[in-house]
């Protein structure tokens, strides 16, 4: 019983989101109700496990996802992220072009949100494009297939970010094994896959966007640009091993052990931010948290779906199917993190949301992570984030800012687009796989 309410609950999630077109947080705490009910909960339990699912699963992640989207929208609109995409195109010349590019992509794809991220570096391909002569799409793919692997793989970004959370992964660690990952997904997917696209030629509808031009004697200098797009990534990842550096209840092991908490290192990022990128640069207090207050406008949806999909996890586990669906994958012989890839994939097909579809399998593969000391939860966030990127179609809006911005037919954005995504998800597995043989 517990795993059929589980198939008819994902069914219905997938039936109100892709069919019916009602809120994504409105269905998961509708389906949330549905499962606790018909597993014999009775109401004021169904009542507390959906708050309890809300406030344990948002908790740190609003201050990570919020910092998160302040320090992206510092990168974007002070033209950080234009300096060090002009600055990596001089590095690696025209010949090289699209191996910087994706570089580009990877870097500023770290502080931005995927949509976010897209609308920035749009202009920037047309402007390439134009001044390299390259095909457009061998251009734009490996920026947009770095960007999505940022979106899909690495914290801080929200989906991995509450994945781990959820897991109990060290970010860190999620963070460094993410970036290792992500090498052979952009490369095949990006320049390799990009280079065979010459034959697609889009007719951008200029209307489409509105290009802020900074001038580039205005833009921000390289290193700062750098510097400040990858301090989450520098804290997150280096003051781990800092710690074994300090004594234990030092001063020194004490300031090292707060900067490793992953909502300070964005705080501090994102403090950095405002001096460095808009501050010094002359704008006023008020410019600046007026766009900090725009940053948290565009993550809030993001944060109602995170919390919607807690609030399901919860029931699963105060209903007792997260107990009884482990159970039964435990006699399942297959890899958990390829499971966990596939269920993912699945709902991913589906619904089309990668958030939706990551924190979706949460709570079903939740119960092989506990107590489970071979399985590394932070592989298993990667395995969940790949899967969670496959075969972005139809029902993903990703795909239609794919083809609307590039004026592409449906047809086109399926060989481009779609293809693209199944790379960086397949890839991802395989990465996935083959790191967990050595760590």
């Amino acid at each position: 019983m517990p795993l059929l309410l589980t198939f008819l609950g994902i069914l219905a999630l997938v039936f109100l989101i892709a069919f019916v077109k009602i809120d994504t947080f409105i269905s998961f705490v509708l389906v949330s109700l549905a499962i606790g009910l018909a597993s014999g909960m009775d109401v004021a339990a169904v009542g507390k496990s959906i708050q309890t699912g809300i406030g344990g699963t948002l908790g740190e992640l609003v201050l990570i996802v919020g910092f998160g989207a302040m320090l992206g929208r510092l990168v974007a609109e002070s033209g950080a992220a234009m300096r060090i995409t002009n600055v990596l195109i001089k590095i690696f010349g025209v010949k090289n072009l699209r191996w910087g590019l994706a570089l580009a992509g990877f870097i500023i794809g770290i502080p931005l949100f995927y949509n976010a991220g897209f609308i920035i570096v749009f202009p920037l391909i047309v402007t390439i494009t134009a001044s390299s002569g390259l095909p457009m799409m061998t251009v734009a793919v490996p920026m947009l297939a770095a960007l999505s692997v940022a979106h899909g793989y690495l914290p801080p970004h929200p989906s991995p970010a509450a994945i781990a959370g959820q897991l109990g992964a060290n970010i860190g660690r999620t963070l460094i094994y993410g970036i290792i990952v992500s090498i052979p997904a952009i490369v095949i997917a990006g320049p390799i896959f990009g280079k065979t696209l010459s034959k697609y030629q889009p007719k951008i509808d200029r209307e489409l966007f509105n290009v802020k031009v900074i001038p580039e004697d205005q833009l921000p200098s390289a290193g700062i640009s750098f510097f400040v797009a990858l301090l989450p990534v520098l804290l997150l990842t280096l003051t781990g091993p800092l710690k074994a550096v300090f004594t234990e209840g030092s001063a020194g092991h004490q300031v090292v052990t707060l900067l490793a908490e992953p909502y300070i290192g964005m705080l501090l990022s994102v403090l950095v931010a405002v001096y460095t990128l808009g501050i010094q640069r002359g704008q006023t207090m008020k410019v600046v948290m007026k766009d900090l207050e725009e940053a948290i406008k565009a993550a809030s949806p993001v944060l109602l779906v995170i919390a919607g999909a807690g609030a399901l996890k919860q029931i699963f586990i105060d209903s007792g199917t997260s107990k009884y669906i482990g159970f039964m994958l435990q006699g399942v012989d297959i890899s958990p993190l390829l499971l966990g890839w596939g269920i993912a994939a699945v709902i991913r097909v589906c619904v089309g949301s990668a958030t939706v579809a990551g924190l979706t399998t949460v709570g079903i593969i939740l119960p092989l992570i506990q107590g489970n000391p071979n399985i590394k939860p932070e592989l298993m966030v990667l395995a969940i984030g790949s899967g969670s990127l496959m075969m972005s179609h139809l029902n993903d809006g990703g795909f239609w800012l794919f083809k609307e911005y590039f004026n592409l037919s449906i047809k086109e954005t399926l060989q481009t687009w779609t293809v693209m995504e199944t790379i960086v998800s397949i890839v991802g597995l395989l990465g996935v796989l083959a790191l967990n043989l050595v760590v």
